[in-house]
């Protein structure tokens, strides 16, 4: 496995992996309704991929292929991590989230926090990130849940 920097070409790639993770991992939380609202198949490429460049995410590849993707802001917002289905239980997870600590550690970021799905929330409870608070957002006129989650970080000083 190897991480990368996003690369202006990777938004398509990055979509792909998007609805991949959400359609074939969270079916088992969220219902249809839920899932095509949350990732729809029909979307608008030119607002998705302004948006995946201003988040600039790190690219978990595979033997040359796009498996996962993750970001981290400056202010220590997760805004979007998604392991494609076909990798799910393979650890590209949890080397996203070693990076992002990693990438946190270098850029001074002293806590981390994401609006979590209740697909990914035991993962990110395992990676030590603790409920903050319940939500309920619309999304699409539909309803989903997730939790805020957060986690301190500290760093030794050299």
């Amino acid at each position: 496995m190897h991480i990368r920097t996003f690369r202006n070409g990777d938004e398509p790639a990055l979509r792909a992996v998007f609805h991949s993770s959400v359609h074939a991992l969270a079916y088992k939380d969220y219902t249809a309704e839920q899932l095509d609202a949350w990732a729809p198949r029909q979307y608008d490429a030119a607002q998705w991929g302004e948006r995946v460049r201003g988040n600039q995410p790190f690219i978990a590849e595979i033997e040359g292929h796009i498996a996962a993707y993750a970001d981290l802001q400056a202010s220590g917002y997760i805004d979007h991590f998604f392991v494609a289905g076909a990798y799910a239980g393979r650890g590209v997870a949890k080397a996203l989230m070693m990076h992002i600590h990693q990438a946190a550690a270098s850029r001074g970021i002293s806590q981390l926090f994401a609006d979590v799905s209740l697909t990914a929330e035991p993962f990110f409870t395992k990676s030590g990130f603790v409920v903050e608070a319940r939500q309920r957002v619309e999304v699409r006129g539909v309803v989903l849940a997730n939790a805020r989650m957060c986690k301190e970080l500290s760093f030794q000083v050299a």
